[in-house]
């Protein structure tokens, strides 16, 4: 039912080259412990591919498809003849009906041809993987570009129905026709076993070469459906040619295209006979290996492995020996461009230090899942034979200036280097590497101690890039880079501030510095927008001088400030000093100025489960009512408002009048409690004053009392008739709860008047019955009664009575 391809189908994939970049020339042996890629030699004729896997439809989404599509075909340019590829492929598609073999294929508009091939597995239980494996040694069509490309290639794409001695029959023709159809073809081989020369479960002779009978044959025990239906689409097995040569051409009698499926699925997917394995190994490129000093070398380049789009890590060898590893996560804006999915960081750049002289640095992608490929991204050759060595060991910003330190020496001559020194890429000064250095004599004895350099820059104010380089004095050619450090230079002052109210006055204490000097500079003081005050921040501040090293501690402030009683906004600035403008604010608080507040807790009266709270509070700067917040065993319970008349208070603050009285009542649990009320200042002063505290008794409350009488149907509702009352507060009408069917219904006041009731409970009062109307509709309700307890304790059933509404 296929053409047989005699010829090579495009080899594996090679290792993704963004523009611009180049692969490295020689690839080096993996370490040890790095899987090579597929073995053709681990081919099993017998067992091309497992039915678990051959069969899972759900085996990658529609996005994973795009992804890996993406991914294969980031560097695809468009054919010659405007035929796109494959990861810009789209076509209007047509409905399939659902057979025994297929669900069906809804058709839709300007699909991809990731939604196709997701599509069309999902509908006739094909695992993805296994229709791009096919799309790739039929035409090459996910990896295919440029001239390669061709409409006829998706016309053909899967090689159905294009027998080898007639032309492609072209009922079959499309994209997304080959591959239903392709999908399809398979469930048909797996439902019909006996209508086909392969068969699952028996051994049988295949032909190496299926046009050329003379080339012979070996027997084969076909061990599964997937295999069978393998053979049945491509009719032939690799010979030892075939497998010994992997990608490449075997002889005469080589045929490739089972033994390419295995390749490409093995280095795509993973194992055909492990799902969950992880399907893809990483892709990159190691490029550049540069000396950068006589002791060390830059290393650059990318990686990202499809699984995932966190970085991944990589591991550096130096002349086939481990040396270190790295996580590429480096920006890599090409990177991103070229695979949006996964980002931009996927950089490495990263120094390696190694002996002088010249090494082979290899660079290895390490794969997310375990037991996956870590593929070499490149090895190059490089040499540092001659070059200085060094390093800077200090770089800080002190008085507004930069500060850089460290050490250099040429191994050619023991002569001290010139160092050059470069500040935002413009050369800002020379100095001799000459400073008594013991520690490197001790090192390099042939070189000696005079080797240590210091040397102060002008700093621009923001960051600063200041780089370091050794004057070479041998041979090489090659001034190496120490190192490059940022300096930040903060021209505007900083620090911190507090302001507290007082009965009379704000206190205003905190630190500010200026980051160029060592010297105290000026704070200023605004009141409500004016200015009150200047500072000069020269106090003892050990922590500041703990958090910023090399400024000192004299920049701590303290001062206070006479204030009218009321609410004032203080603010302070802090006054710049050399380069900038700005004087930043520190900060701003809300201060109260005046006295506390006054007051009493006179009385806490326990009943069954409440108390009483009684008394007064008032604010003298203020005859506004205020709070009073109240504790109950040291746990805030409840805010009250002292706002009731209080003609006595009156008389004694006749300036903030009598509205400052409070008495309320809180629900307590049983048992012995310990009840505070404070008075809540608003207008200035220390804190909120205590008003008293108490310790009370509250007994246990008495749950309620009372019955459901009747309930009776009524048209299409039904009405409740009873009676409740608290024991605890008998006087009171009370809420009783209604449950319908065991769902809540409603609530009323047991306020109906019931004679009864006051003759049979002395002191409770008549006002205790309740009368309740619901709708429910017709059929058998349970109408049920609540008394709901004042004190917050059970709500007892009062009774249940089942009637049924005939609507």
């Amino acid at each position: 039912m296929r053409r047989l391809f005699s010829r090579l189908s495009v080899g594996l994939l090679a290792v993704a080259v963004l523009a611009g970049l180049v692969l490295a020339g020689d690839t080096p042996s993996p370490p040890v412990g790095l899987s090579p890629a597929a073995d053709a030699g681990q081919f099993a004729p017998g067992n091309i591919i497992s039915d678990a896997v051959f069969f899972d439809g759900n085996a990658m989404s529609a996005d994973d498809v795009r992804r890996f599509i993406e991914l294969k075909g980031m560097n695809c340019k468009t054919g010659a003849d405007g035929t796109p590829c494959l990861k810009a492929y789209r076509q209007d598609t047509t409905s399939r009906a659902a057979d025994a073999y297929c669900s069906g294929y809804a058709g839709g508009a300007q699909e991809s041809a990731a939604m196709i091939i997701a599509k069309a597995a999902q509908a006739c239980s094909i695992s993805p993987k296994v229709l791009l494996v096919m799309l790739q040694k039929e035409q090459s069509l996910v990896t295919n570009t440029g001239s390669s490309l061709r409409a006829s290639r998706y016309r053909e794409a899967m090689g159905y129905a294009c027998p080898d001695t007639a032309p492609c029959d072209p009922a079959y023709n499309g994209f997304q026709n080959q591959v239903y159809s392709a999908a399809r073809r398979y469930q048909v081989y797996k439902a019909n076993p006996t209508r086909y020369g392969y068969r699952a479960g028996r051994t049988q002779n295949v032909l190496f070469q299926a046009n050329k009978p003379e080339c012979g044959s070996s027997p084969v025990y076909i061990q599964n459906q997937a295999t069978a239906g393998l053979y049945i689409y491509t009719p032939y097995q690799p010979n030892a040619a075939a497998l010994a040569a992997g990608y490449g051409t075997g002889d005469a009698c080589s045929a490739y295209g089972n033994r390419n499926f295995w390749l490409y699925f093995t280095d795509w997917f993973g194992s055909t006979q492990a799902p969950g394995e992880s399907p893809w190994q990483p892709v990159g490129i190691l490029d550049a290996v540069e000396p950068r000093t006589g002791d060390s070398v830059d290393v650059r380049g990318w990686t990202v492995d499809p699984d995932t789009a966190q970085p991944i890590d990589v591991h550096f060898y130096v002349d086939g020996q481990p040396h270190s590893a790295a996580r590429a996560d480096a920006p890599r804006p090409d990177v991103a461009e070229a695979l949006p999915a996964w980002g931009a960081g996927h950089g490495f750049e990263v120094t390696l230090t190694i002996p002088q002289g010249v090494h082979q640095v290899c660079v290895y992608a390490i794969n997310v899942a375990a037991g996956g490929n870590n593929p070499t991204l490149g090895c190059r050759t490089v040499d540092t034979t001659g070059l200085p060595i060094g390093s800077i060991e200090q770089a800080v910003v002190t008085e507004g200036q930069g500060v850089v330190s460290g050490w250099t020496l040429d191994p050619d001559t023991s002569w001290p280097l010139d160092v050059h020194v470069y500040v935002n890429g413009a050369g800002a000064g020379m100095v001799s590497a000459a400073g008594n250095r013991p520690d490197v004599g001790a090192v390099y004895p042939r070189s000696g101690a005079a080797h240590g350099y210091q040397f102060t820059v002008p700093l621009r104010p923001g960051p600063n890039s200041v780089c370091v380089y050794a004057i070479n004095l041998g041979p090489g050619g090659k001034n190496p880079e120490l190192g490059c450090r940022t300096l930040v230079l903060r021209v505007d002052p900083q620090g911190d501030v507090r302001a507290t109210g007082g009965a009379t006055a704000a206190t205003v204490s905190g630190w500010a510095l200026d980051p160029e000097t060592v010297a105290p500079i000026d704070v200023h003081v605004y009141v409500d927008g004016t200015w009150a005050r200047t500072l000069t921040a020269d106090l003892d501040r050990p922590d500041v001088a703990a958090a910023f090293p090399g400024v000192g501690s004299r920049h701590g402030f303290s001062t206070s400030l006479t204030l009218r009683p009321g609410t004032h906004e203080v603010c302070t600035f802090a006054i710049n000093v050399r380069q900038g403008s700005a004087n930043p604010q520190l900060g701003c608080s809300s201060v109260l100025v005046g006295v506390a507040p006054s007051g009493n807790l006179e009385q806490v009266t326990a009943k069954p489960g409440t108390v009483r709270l009684t008394g007064w509070a008032l604010d003298a700067d203020t005859a506004d009512p205020i709070d009073v917040h109240v504790y109950v065993d040291g746990a805030f319970s409840a805010v009250l408002r002292a706002d009731s008349a209080r003609p006595d208070v009156a008389a004694a603050f006749p300036a903030v009048g009598g509205a400052h009285g409070f008495d309320s009542t809180l629900v307590l649990s049983p048992g012995d409690h310990q009840v505070c009320a404070y008075a809540i200042n608003v207008a200035g002063g220390t804190g909120n004053p205590a008003l008293g505290c108490r310790a009370v008794t509250v007994a246990p409350s008495a749950p309620p009392v009372g019955h459901l009488d009747q309930v009776t149907a009524v048209g299409d509702g039904v009405v409740a008739w009873g009676w409740a009352y608290d024991p605890d507060v008998p006087a009171t009408s009370i809420l009783v709860h209604l449950y319908v069917d065991g769902r809540y219904a409603g609530q009323l006041t047991a306020a109906d008047t019931r004679p009864d009731i006051a003759a049979a409970i002395p002191g409770a009062g008549a006002a205790h019955g309740y009368t309740a109307q619901l709708s429910v509709g017709a059929g058998e309700h349970r109408v049920c009664t609540y008394g709901i307890d004042t004190a917050g304790a059970a709500n007892p059933q009062l009774g249940c009575a089942t009637v049924t509404v005939t609507g």
